[in-house]
C-alpha cells in the first residue's frame, strides 16, 4: 500500500452557487476520475499548499473524485517519473495525462473541463477532428505551456486533454505553467502562452479551433485552414454573427430581443480584445474593472438570449437570398450576416519580431507578463493600450520602459498620470529599429527619431501596443468594399455593398472604444431587424411597380 500523507478539512474555495453547480456537474459523471498530487517540502511550497487546496476543495464537493496525494521522494514519484512540485497526474491507468503546476485563476477552467471530460471517459471531438485523430499513426507527446492569468490557455488545453483520451494508445500530454516552472520554459522557450509542442516541434502559437488543434497535431507544424471532409450538420438561423467580442455579442442580444433567431461565431476566445486587458477604466458603470471580468458578464447575459458557435473558424460565405457561411464544423443558412470580426495587434514589422515572437516578443501584458516579473522589458507605443500595459507591467514588478516615436503620449490624461506617479521610464522621440538575441529576446536595436542617434538597449521582453489592423479577409473574399484605410465601409445603418451583409465594431474604423463597439452592434442588429421586416434591397423595385402601375 503507497503510504500518503492524511487530509485536513479545507474551507470552501467556492461560493455556494459555484459549489453547487461544480457538485451537480461532478456527481452525474458515470466514472470516477483519480488524481494523483505530487510535493516536495522545500520546492514550490506556496504553490504546494494552493495545490493542495484546490484539489481537497474538488474531493470534498463531490466523491467522484478520488485523491491521493504523496511525496516527491517517495516510490510512487518514482514509478511515474515525477521530478517536480506541484505535479498533477489523472486517471494514470487509462491515460497519460498531467499537470505541472498549479491549476488556478484562469487554469480553473482547464482542471475542471479535463475532470468531465475524465468522467466521461470521452474526448467529446466532432465527427471531423475524430477522422483526423484516427489517421495519426505514431505517438505524440504533447507540451501546451500555459499561465494562470492567460484567458486563451483553457481552449488549448482542453483541445489537447480531449486529443490524450480520444487515442490514449498514442497521446501523452503535459500541460506546464510557465510561472511554475520557469526552467522547463526556457528550455523550450516558451515565453508566450499557450504554445504547444509535439514531439519537441511548436506546432500551435496561440488558441486554435479543435479542428485545427487535432490537425497540427497530425501534420506536426502549425495550420492554419481546415476544410471539413463533410458537413457536420447545417444550421438555419435569421442573422449569422461573425465574431464574439463585444459588437458582436451586443448585436447577439439585440437581434434575438427584436425576435431574430441568431447564432454567433467565434474561431477564438470570446470577448476579442477586452479580454486580454489588464483593467478597463473608461467603461461606464465601473470605476475599475479586469478586462476579463468585464468579458465575463457580457458574455453570461449574452448566453441567456443567443446561441454562441465558439471555436469555428469561417471558411467561406455565399451571398444571396439566403445567404450559407461555412465554418470548420457545419454550414448556416441565414437571412442576413454581420461581420463583427474586430481587429488583430499591429506588428512593428522590424527584424526579429516575428523570430522571437513567444520567445521574448508579446502582445498580450496579461498572458505574458507574469513570465518576466524581475525582468526588464519594453513597451512600444504611445496610446491607451501601451499606457495600461506598462502600468500593468510595472505593478506586477516588471522592470518597464515606455518607447514612443513622439514627444508625447496618446493615452488618456489620468493614465498618462499613473505613467509619471510611478516612476516609469519614457524614451521619447525613438522607435525600435531591430530585436535581437540568441534563442530570446537579448536587446533591442533602437533609434532616436531626433538626433538619428542608433544604439542597442538590453531588454527581456517587447510588449508591442501600437494599434490594431482590421480583420477584414473575409469582407475582402466576399468583394465587400472597404475605406481607404482598410475597413470596411458601410452606410449609416452598418449596410455593406451587399445585400444582407452589415458590419459593426472595430472593423468599421472610427473610435477604439468598447461602449462604441456595443453600440455599433446593437445598431446593426435593429438594421437587419428593420430591414428583414421591409428589405431596402427591394425598395426600388417596389417604386418602379408602383409607377408602372400609375
Amino acid at each position: 500500500m503507497p503510504q500518503t500523507r492524511p487530509q485536513t478539512e479545507q474551507a470552501s474555495l467556492w461560493g455556494n452557487d459555484v459549489e453547487e453547480n461544480l457538485r451537480i456537474a461532478f456527481d452525474s459523471l458515470p466514472n470516477k476520475v483519480q488524481v494523483m498530487l505530487f510535493t516536495e517540502k522545500g520546492q514550490n511550497d506556496v504553490l504546494n499548499k494552493a495545490a493542495m487546496d484546490l484539489l481537497r476543495s474538488f474531493k470534498k464537493i463531490s466523491d467522484k473524485i478520488e485523491l491521493s496525494e504523496f511525496d516527491l521522494s517517495g516510490q510512487e514519484a518514482k514509478k511515474w517519473n515525477v521530478t517536480s512540485s506541484p505535479t498533477l497526474i489523472f486517471d494514470a491507468d487509462r491515460y497519460s495525462i498531467r499537470y505541472l503546476g498549479v491549476p488556478y485563476g484562469e487554469e480553473g477552467r482547464t482542471l475542471v473541463g479535463m475532470i468531465l471530460l475524465l468522467g466521461f471517459r470521452t474526448g467529446n471531438l466532432s465527427e471531423q477532428s475524430r477522422k483526423v485523430m484516427e489517421k495519426i499513426g505514431s505517438k505524440r507527446e504533447i507540451k501546451v505551456f500555459v499561465s494562470p492569468t492567460c484567458p486563451y490557455c483553457p481552449d488549448q488545453a482542453v483541445n489537447a486533454v480531449k486529443a490524450a483520451i480520444e487515442r490514449p494508445d498514442i497521446v501523452s500530454l503535459e500541460i506546464i505553467d510557465i510561472q511554475s516552472n520557469q526552467e522547463i520554459a526556457n528550455r523550450y522557450s516558451a515565453f508566450s502562452v499557450p504554445q504547444t509542442f509535439a514531439n519537441d516541434v511548436l506546432i500551435a502559437y496561440g488558441a486554435q479551433p479543435e479542428e485545427l488543434f487535432v490537425l497540427s497535431l497530425q501534420k506536426l507544424e502549425q495550420q492554419t485552414v481546415f476544410i471539413p471532409e463533410t458537413d457536420a450538420g447545417i444550421v438555419e438561423t435569421d442573422v449569422v454573427i461573425v465574431g464574439g467580442g463585444p459588437s458582436g455579442l451586443a448585436a447577439g442580444i439585440y437581434a434575438v430581443r427584436s425576435g431574430l433567431k441568431t447564432s454567433v461565431i467565434e474561431r477564438g476566445a470570446l470577448g476579442g480584445q477586452v479580454a486580454t486587458t489588464p483593467v478597463v477604466e473608461n467603461y461606464p458603470g465601473f470605476t475599475r474593472v479586469p478586462g476579463k471580468t468585464l468579458v465575463d458578464i457580457l458574455v453570461s447575459h449574452a448566453l441567456e438570449y443567443v446561441q454562441i458557435f465558439q471555436g469555428e473558424e469561417v471558411l467561406g460565405v455565399q451571398p444571396g437570398p439566403i445567404i450559407e457561411v461555412q465554418t470548420s464544423r457545419r454550414k448556416f443558412l441565414a437571412k442576413a450576416l454581420i461581420l463583427a470580426t474586430g481587429a488583430n495587434y499591429k506588428k512593428l514589422e522590424v527584424p526579429g519580431e516575428m523570430h522571437f515572437m513567444g520567445r521574448g516578443v508579446s502582445y498580450c501584458a496579461t498572458c505574458d507578463g507574469p513570465l518576466f516579473k524581475g525582468k526588464k522589458v519594453i513597451v512600444v507605443g504611445g496610446g491607451n493600450s501601451a499606457v495600461t500595459e506598462a502600468l500593468y507591467l510595472n505593478n506586477i514588478d516588471v522592470w518597464t520602459t515606455l518607447v514612443h516615436r513622439r514627444d508625447t503620449l496618446r493615452a488618456q490624461e489620468h493614465l498618462v498620470k499613473n505613467i509619471f506617479s510611478n516612476n516609469i521610464e519614457v524614451l521619447w522621440d525613438t522607435e525600435v529599429v531591430e530585436i535581437r538575441g540568441k534563442e530570446k529576446v537579448g536587446e533591442v536595436l533602437l533609434r532616436n527619431i531626433t538626433t538619428g542617434l542608433v544604439y542597442p538597449f538590453p531588454v527581456q521582453g517587447v510588449f508591442i501596443a501600437i494599434g490594431y489592423e482590421p480583420s477584414v479577409s473575409l469582407a475582402k473574399s466576399l468583394g465587400i468594399e472597404l475605406t481607404s484605410d482598410g475597413f470596411i465601409k458601410h452606410d449609416s445603418n452598418h449596410r455593406t455593398n451587399i445585400a444582407g451583409i452589415y458590419s459593426a465594431g472595430d472593423v468599421e474604423g472610427g473610435y477604439k472604444q468598447i461602449v462604441t463597439a456595443m453600440g455599433q452592434g446593437t445598431e446593426a442588429a435593429l438594421s437587419v431587424f428593420e430591414d428583414l421586416t421591409h428589405p431596402y434591397w427591394t425598395a426600388g423595385e417596389e417604386s418602379k411597380s408602383e409607377t408602372a402601375k400609375r
